[in-house]
């Protein structure tokens, strides 16, 4: 199964000018198949958008704003880094924010941000009914209007909020990945672009990366390059043409993801600085873009890996460290601790917001808090 996982993915990233040229006989023979599967993909789509603008098929909505972080295609966009950043700035200006996650495969994405925003007011709701979910923490925390003029002073203000109470009312609500969970309504919509793998081969699902086609991106309100800082600039004109032959207004900003500290596997508790690598021998091992992949890999090749650190050694003189990223410890905390007596150590970053052509922080935020303010109900 996941030499097959691999290979879809390598036809959905290969442009339809290099197939035969890049893609193996077997990763060709299967574009059949996929592009037949891609067909009825898209002809669901179609289906129950249409469904939901006949008011067929019912759309929640809930009495406090919700912001929906969402993406165009499968994996490695920064979904769960923007939802932390949005959290930990509503929790600063001392607005309670409520994150709805569906909490799929394995809950990673769940467990670094309750990790991370321990000790804040953010609360976190995990299931699939993302609706029932919110109700059910409405219901038990209550909630209140950001319209109000108390409200709307906290989020004109600069100030952080010192105390980070988690038991007061929630303000807002931050759909993550939500794009496509359209029985949710959203007051602004957060589209997360990967610069370095945008659209892959340009098809839909299973045929290509794409969720939906681009001309979705006409339903954001904010476009989001993330890893903007690992492309060369050639490479972001070109994204952001593309942006502009759907959307030729749309507000495009753009991110990257800045190492903080490392965490030690076994004791999420630790806070351990950059420079613990610096000199030292490392081994980065990463299975991020493949949902459960990291675990079935890391499962069957941790004797290779072990052998690679043991070649380390040999070859530096000295115990080389094993690093891997936050979300796939979190997908399996267990397994790197048959690494011993290697030691492994897990990378924790943050999500910046890069100053380009007049995009900065601030005039992100200050989107953002337009359309909060504009929200009407009760």
């Amino acid at each position: 199964m996941e030499k097959l996982r691999r290979a879809v993915n390598q036809v959905a990233y290969t442009p339809l000018s290099q197939r035969f040229s890049t893609l193996s006989p077997m990763q060709l023979s299967l574009i059949p198949l996929l592009s037949l599967a891609s067909y009825l993909y898209r002809f669901t789509i179609f289906l129950r958008h249409r469904l939901y603008h006949l008011n067929l098929l019912t759309v929640h909505r809930l009495p406090l704003p919700v912001i929906s972080v969402g993406n165009l295609t499968w994996g490695g966009n920064g979904k769960t880094p923007m939802v932390e950043f949005l959290a930990r700035w509503l929790a600063d200006t001392g607005i309670s924010p409520l994150i709805l996650t569906r909490g799929y495969g394995g809950s990673d994405e769940a467990k670094m941000l309750q990790r991370h925003l321990c000790g804040t007011s953010v609360k976190i709701g995990v299931g699939a009914n993302r609706a029932a979910t919110a109700h059910s923490l409405l219901e038990q925390h209550g909630y209140m209007n950001l319209c109000g003029s108390t409200c709307s002073e906290r989020l004109l203000s600069h100030e952080k909020v010192k105390n980070h109470s988690n038991s007061g009312p929630i303000g807002a609500a931050i759909l993550d990945d939500g794009m496509q969970h359209l029985s949710l309504w959203r007051d602004l919509e957060i589209v997360m672009v990967n610069a370095m793998m945008p659209w892959g081969n340009g098809q839909l699902l299973p045929l290509g990366p794409l969720r939906e086609p681009l001309t979705a991106l006409n339903r954001a309100d904010i476009i989001v390059i993330h890893h903007a800082d690992l492309v060369v600039k050639h490479d972001i004109k070109a994204l952001e043409s593309t942006i502009r032959e759907v959307e030729k207004v749309l507000p495009v900003f753009f991110t990257k993801m800045a190492p903080s500290h490392f965490l030690k596997v076994g004791n999420t508790s630790s806070r351990i600085p950059l420079k613990v690598v610096a000199n030292k021998t490392v081994l980065c091992v990463s299975g991020i873009g493949f949902a459960d992949s990291f675990i079935q890999r890391i499962e069957e090749d941790i004797d290779m890996i072990r052998a690679r650190l043991q070649e380390l050694e040999s070859k530096f003189a000295a115990k080389p460290i094993v690093i891997v990223t936050e979300k796939d410890y979190d997908r399996a905390p267990d397994v790197l601790e048959s690494l011993k007596p290697f030691d492994a150590l897990v990378l924790c970053c943050n999500l910046q917001i890069l100053a380009h052509k007049g995009s900065t922080e601030d005039s992100f935020k200050t989107i953002i808090k337009q359309h909060l303010k504009q929200d009407d109900r009760v």
